[in-house]
């Protein structure tokens, strides 16, 4: 039984590190997928806003209904590999993450991370540091818009 759980427990962090069936080159050209659709190289990568469908997004002063709700999320499917300080866990703390990242980079990274790690520089050194690539938790739009919400009362917005 141990061995077997050994053998399981490496096998997911090497799949994990590798970036998965699914990863996309790296080399800045452009792709083509299997549906035969275009993906756009990386030279189009947008660091403030990164890669996703989100391009802007509207925050005034908090609103408590949704950091409360993201912070359900946030326990649920977050505090296993992130802390609410500047930690790192199995991935980086969240503490100033809202003062580092505009939102729509946030919410592009927590609903699309695979894309985002594969172009995005300052992602992929994070990744030398971590080891484990961020899973793709399939959240929502509103999940990942209350997930915002929490990060940035978690750095102090009120």
């Amino acid at each position: 039984m141990k061995k077997t759980l050994a053998i399981t427990i490496i096998t997911v962090l090497l799949y994990a590190c590798s970036g998965g069936a699914g990863s996309n080159n790296s080399t800045g050209t452009t792709e083509t997928t299997e549906q035969g659709t275009e993906t756009k190289s990386i030279s189009d990568y947008d660091p403030h806003r990164g890669e996703g469908k989100f391009s802007n997004i509207e925050v005034g002063s908090l609103n408590t209904t949704m950091a409360d709700a993201g912070q359900k999320i946030f326990e649920v499917k977050c505090s296993a590999c992130h802390k609410l300080t500047d930690e790192k866990l199995v991935g980086p703390g969240w503490l100033g993450v809202t003062k580092k990242h505009k939102p729509e980079w946030i919410m592009n990274f927590i609903t699309n991370p695979d894309a985002m790690i594969d172009k995005d520089p300052e992602l992929q050194s994070q990744l030398e540091i971590c080891l484990v690539r961020m899973p793709n938790q399939n959240l929502t739009d509103v999940d990942a818009r209350n997930i915002l919400e929490f990060m940035r009362k978690n750095d102090g917005v009120k």
